[in-house]
């Protein structure tokens, strides 16, 4: 990808750019990002808060507890809040505005580009706005892609607003094939297009889970899995769009098969749905364990505990990096067709997919995982192009350093 990403907006390649990411507030997904940014040092950037959430314990509905990440996410890396960050809400549109003039900041900070995270708040269509005002390139990494039926009545309008975003877009950073798809269904040209690979810390996973497998054993005695059963984990939110149910209907459907697999199913997690997860487990006669929430530190040992994962995600899950974390700490993976890295890991021979909310099919993954288990070095290789350097590549690209 040329330096040169779109029009004479753009800083000629011979001089360094000084990038400035705004997100919405310290992600655990986003800060090793930043961090291996900051170690590679051939891009000066800084990393622009609006809100200071997840830094105190916070409360999350979806998942129903009071929580705070328990890795450190303000170390290693350049980074500020803006002015209102103890007021900003990420979680809803209006709730995460800016509360001073972007652009000023822009001019004063020598800024040469701007990324921003998608279009999820309001702040990022303020901040479009800013950049062009500032004289500096839009970069934009979005999550959404092309997989989920917009309704018919939304879709005019989606069109222009979207469309008239993208329209001020220099540089598009795109996560995988379903992301870039729905950008170049709005016309944005290949030239604009960089890859900028969704992924975890690949390394801290590995290292967590090499060092948590000696106790294999102990921690599936701790949460009641049979030494002969296979483990069949969901991890996240108990929440409609991720269809946990779909996963007991189908752990259901293979205790009724000829056969079948001694199955114990290990939900990790909270959310809405647990009272009635729990009952259809009960009814179906099915062994399940409920380990609750686990932390960063903490979810190798489910992980290491399990046989393989399941993500039976509706159209709504516009990726799915429980997916990354799992296949770094070794462990195989079963995806709906309709979550956005199904068709980036399909293929890679440690992740099985099927269409979404096939129960039948999602059984019958199951039961070949059972018989045939990939193994830790398919999903290792399974990983290859989806690590936190090659977004930093990138980045170094679109910049023009050396």
């Amino acid at each position: 990808m040329s330096a040169a990403c779109r029009r004479g907006r753009w800083v000629n390649s011979a001089v360094s750019v000084i990038l400035v990411i705004l997100t919405t507030h310290p992600i655990q997904y986003q800060v090793p990002l930043w961090q291996a940014l900051a170690r590679d040092g051939r891009v000066p950037f800084e990393v622009w808060y609006m809100s200071r959430h997840g830094i105190a314990p916070s409360a999350d509905r979806e998942f129903g507890a009071t929580f705070a990440w328990d890795i450190d996410l303000l170390s290693g890396y350049p980074h500020r809040f803006l002015e209102g960050a103890e007021r900003s809400s990420p979680g809803a549109f209006w709730g995460c505005r800016l509360h001073e003039p972007l652009a000023r900041r822009l001019r004063v900070s020598g800024a040469t580009a701007l990324w921003i995270q998608g279009w999820q708040v309001a702040a990022y269509w303020q901040a479009a706005c800013a950049a062009r005002s500032a004289g500096v390139a839009l970069w934009l990494r979005g999550e959404s892609n092309d997989l989920a039926v917009t309704p018919f009545w939304k879709r005019p309008a989606k069109w222009l607003a979207l469309g008239s975003l993208f329209r001020r877009v220099d540089c598009f950073l795109a996560i995988g094939k379903a992301n870039r798809r729905l950008y170049r269904s709005y016309g944005v040209a290949e030239d604009r297009l960089s890859a900028s690979p969704y992924a975890v810390d690949n390394a801290r996973f590995a290292a967590q889970a090499e060092a948590a497998r000696p106790q294999r054993a102990a921690i599936r005695r701790q949460w009641g899995v049979a030494e002969d059963a296979f483990c069949v984990l969901f991890c996240g939110k108990f929440i409609a769009k991720k269809r946990p149910l779909d996963l007991v209907r189908a752990a259901a459907r293979l205790a009724c098969a000829p056969n079948a697999p001694k199955l114990h199913v290990l939900f990790v997690g909270g959310g809405d749905l647990e009272v009635e997860l729990r009952a259809a487990c009960a009814e179906n006669g099915l062994t399940a364990t409920f380990a609750g929430f686990l932390n960063q530190t903490e979810i190798s040992s489910a992980y290491i505990a399990a046989d393989c994962l399941t993500l039976p995600s509706d159209a709504a899950e516009t990726w799915g990096l429980v997916v990354n974390e799992a296949l770094a700490s070794g462990l195989p993976c079963i995806v709906s067709d309709a979550c956005g890295c199904a068709e980036d890991f399909a293929g890679t021979g440690a992740v099985a997919t099927f269409p979404g909310g096939d129960v039948a099919a999602l059984a019958a993954r199951i039961a070949a995982f059972a018989n045939d288990t990939p193994t830790a070095a398919a999903c290792t290789r399974a990983l290859a192009g989806h690590a936190f350097a090659d977004t930093v590549a990138t980045v170094v690209a679109l910049s023009g350093s050396r």
